[in-house]
């Protein structure tokens, strides 16, 4: 079975990889004869203070296609899940280079009841996004005036005007304005919807043509590069922090463990200075409350740090954000793929719990089905729930249900079958240690300490540092999610990731090192607590940023907002939880290693 399976990796990983190239590989070259028609793609349209609250943009009735001659655009993974539906618009006809003074797009006429969805619409302040080649275009559906006595009249714009320009066989601007506002005739009507084009010359090189979608100014402000250097500077004081107590705390420890006793040293005076983290040293490695679920938390969690580094690198390797939904459709493949590397470190530390307490070991398979299921699962449930409240609005974010189940089709085929591999591998090829000190059978009693030393204030105020040194960084990523931005400076948000590491295992290790002064031994859920809890300021930050930088309503919109900030938030624990265990981990090992043991 094991040799079958190692034989269909490459084949996996293949299929995987033509899934990745044809969610980001266009049906066109991008390359067009004069006169050769340009096809305009309509995506969608919603009111522009809800990001996410988008609809299909021929739900509004303004010239719908008749049925049976809707030409849609194939979806890729990625496309799918972030709800776009490109939709041909045949009534706008572009041509390479050909220039059109004004046309009828069609005579739309409305009811009553279809006029008051034009009103409420344009004074929710819709907005819809064309695509033409690939390039984005957007538009509002009309404006509002005020009367003397406070009333809003809507008006919606009937002329589109397309300014094109080209550089070659290649386009390379594109941009949509509106005009010619008529009050909606809400007792019903004929509204008249024309478009005109305009090609004209460009020196923008193809390759160059969607920087004008970044927002340099915003992105490269002087406070990003501040952020960093204030990140910068907490990871020197606290790596100095770390280094006095590697080098000079640790090693008074050490010799005032191996001194041996003589004569000038009463019997007191020795029991009070041998005490200590040395004193916990036949509990330090006993095995945590709820195993199985600890190490699938751990082994989950160092997927996603594999799963941000490649998806982050790839970022900066390759021009992500130009191609609709590729970045999503990466992160897709690559946690299918990394699904091995949970199983591998879940497995690997589960056999170390059995070795130290073999009445464990026939719960390997219970840590495996956590591993392959609990965060996945979890998504999955809480992405489901929020597609009910899409369904019931029929918002284009409701996944579809033939996506939903290519989702369980790869989780069942590929993710699964890494983890239960992960698993065996690591089972395997952890052996106990020979130097490992041997765990007591009976617990050590804990004693009596300070409140600040207690395990629930190392938890709460773990993640303070750690959150420090990347929350500017959150507000340059929620903006340009929630505020349609293009986040491009994937640079910074490397460096950001390796300075919230560092932060992260500088300060698991310091908090562990004084919890096990205190003779406390149950370190290892501590470690993973205080480094996760920097989930939850992330989501503290997520509710300001929502109340304080947004104007989101609605049901739907709150729903997704929340929905989403809990999966990304969760997940971000996972990882950090992850991460500074496994640095305390090694940190604990290390010393132990070291000091003399009676």
């Amino acid at each position: 079975f094991f040799r079958l399976f190692l034989g269909a990796m490459p084949l996996l990983c293949a299929l995987l990889f033509g899934l990745f190239l044809l969610g980001t590989c266009d049906d066109t070259t991008h390359k067009y004869e004069d006169g050769e028609e340009v096809m305009l793609w309509a995506n969608k349209v919603g009111p522009f203070n809800n990001p996410l609250e988008t609809y299909e943009y021929f739900s509004l009735p303004l010239c719908r296609p008749k049925a049976g001659e809707v030409n849609e655009k194939f979806p890729s993974l990625g496309e799918a899940l972030q709800g776009d539906e490109l939709t041909e618009h045949e009534d706008i006809k572009i041509h390479f280079k050909k220039n059109v003074d004004k046309e009828q797009i069609c005579a739309q006429k409305i009811s009553a009841e279809e006029a008051q969805t034009l009103h409420d619409a344009i004074l929710q302040q819709y907005w819809y996004q064309f695509y033409l080649d690939d390039l984005p275009m957007w538009a509002t559906l009309g404006k509002t005036t005020e009367k003397h006595d406070g009333t809003k009249v809507p008006y919606i714009y009937l002329h589109q005007h397309f300014s094109l320009g080209y550089n070659g066989d290649r386009v390379v601007v594109t941009n949509l304005t509106v005009e010619n506002e008529v009050p909606i005739p809400l007792e019903g009507g004929v509204l008249y919807l024309t478009y005109s084009v305009k090609w004209s010359e460009s020196k923008v090189p193809y390759e160059q043509r969607f920087r004008r979608y970044l927002d340099n100014q915003f992105f490269e402000h002087k406070i990003h590069w501040f952020s960093i250097f204030n990140s910068f500077m907490m990871v020197i004081f606290l790596a100095g922090l770390v280094f006095t107590i590697l080098s000079r705390t640790l090693k008074a420890d050490y010799q005032r463990y191996a001194r041996d006793a003589d004569d000038d040293y009463d019997e007191e005076k020795e029991f009070t200075e041998d005490s200590g983290w040395k004193q916990v040293h036949a509990d330090v490695f006993r095995v945590p409350p709820h195993p199985s679920l600890f190490c699938a938390l751990v082994g989950t969690g160092l997927q996603l740090t594999c799963l941000v580094f490649a998806v982050v690198l790839v970022s900066i390797w390759t021009v992500v954000y130009t191609s609709r939904g590729a970045l999503l459709t990466y992160g897709i493949i690559v946690w299918a793929i990394t699904s091995y590397v949970a199983g591998y470190f879940s497995g690997s530390m589960f056999a170390t719990y059995s070795a130290i307490s073999p009445v464990l070991a026939p719960n390997w398979i219970k840590t495996m089905v956590y591993t392959a299921v609990l965060f996945p699962g979890t998504t999955m449930l809480t992405v489901f729930l929020m597609n009910f409240v899409a369904w019931g609005y029929r918002s284009s974010q409701a996944i579809p249900f033939g996506t939903m189940i290519v989702m369980l089709l790869i989780w069942g085929f590929v993710s699964f079958p890494l983890v239960i591999f992960g698993t065996m591998v690591g089972r395997h090829a952890r052996k106990e240690s020979a130097d490992m000190p041997r765990v007591s059978q009976i617990p050590r009693l804990i004693p009596e300490k300070q409140w600040y030393l207690r395990r629930w204030v190392f938890v709460l105020c773990g993640g303070i540092l750690p959150f420090g040194s990347i929350f500017i960084e959150l507000y340059f990523v929620f903006t340009s999610f929630w505020n349609y931005k293009f986040y491009y400076v994937y640079g910074f948000m490397l460096l950001v990731l390796v300075i919230l590491m560092i932060v992260t295992m500088c300060v698991s290790i310091v908090s562990i090192y004084f919890q096990l002064s205190a003779e406390d031994h149950r370190w290892p859920w501590t470690a993973y607590g205080l480094s996760a809890s920097t989930a939850l300021y992330m989501f503290l930050y997520a509710v300001y940023f929502f109340f304080n930088k947004t104007k989101m309503t609605g049901l739907l919109m709150t729903t997704l907002y929340f929905g989403y900030m809990a999966i990304f938030s969760a997940a971000f624990g996972i990882m950090t939880g992850s991460i500074g265990y496994s640095s305390a981990a090694i940190f604990v090992r290390s010393i132990y290693r070291n000091v003399k043991l009676d």
